[in-house]
């Protein structure tokens, strides 16, 4: 996010608000919380405009339209739609009807079990489907190596055949004890 701070003087007191280049203004609530949850993006590897687009739609009382999205945190219309996607098919974002105004608006879901829970099924489940298959292709790869290569390539398989079976045992356990959706 490309941002300057300013002080705005309001009354008698003095606020920091963030700007994100084009005059749109953030509270420092706002701005926490989306640096709060852009951390927390980085820690999952997923990319900075999701997590300010969540921590926007979070932060915000009312629901918002796309175009207060792009405005508010300088992103393109195609990050923020990709974004929106990504959030509404990961159940973090839902839309919502506002009379007199025919344009989508977006809130967030603020259900942490429910998201956990989507999250671990369509970003780590999904791995474990392929695992089997591309330790097979390891393995025959590994065939064509030195034998000092080839033994420690096989070492590896076997540690990560290990952690796949691990996971494949946890990850249930986890989802159930989120009560999954």
């Amino acid at each position: 996010m490309v941002s300057l701070v300013e002080v705005v003087i309001t009354g008698k007191t003095e606020e920091s608000v963030e700007t994100n280049g084009d005059g749109a203004r953030l509270k420092p609530a706002e701005v926490e919380i989306i640096h709060l949850f852009v951390q927390f993006a980085r820690a999952l590897g997923q990319p900075r405009s999701i997590a300010e687009i969540y921590g926007l739609l979070f932060a915000s009382e009312t629901p918002l339209p796309m175009e207060a999205l792009i405005e508010n945190l300088n992103l393109s219309k195609g990050s923020t739609s990709q974004g929106l996607k990504y959030l509404q098919d990961l159940g973090a974002v839902r839309t919502v009807y506002m009379a007199a105004d025919r344009r989508t608006h977006y809130e967030a879901v603020a259900e942490l079990r429910k998201l956990v829970g989507r999250f671990l099924r369509q970003q780590i489940m999904v791995h474990f489907d392929d695992s089997q298959n591309r330790l097979g292709r390891i393995a025959a790869h590994a065939q064509k190596l030195s034998d000092a290569q080839r033994k420690h390539i096989q070492e590896r398989i076997k540690l990560l055949r290990g952690w796949e079976r691990t996971g494949r045992r946890l990850l249930p356990f986890i989802l159930k004890m989120l009560g999954g959706d």
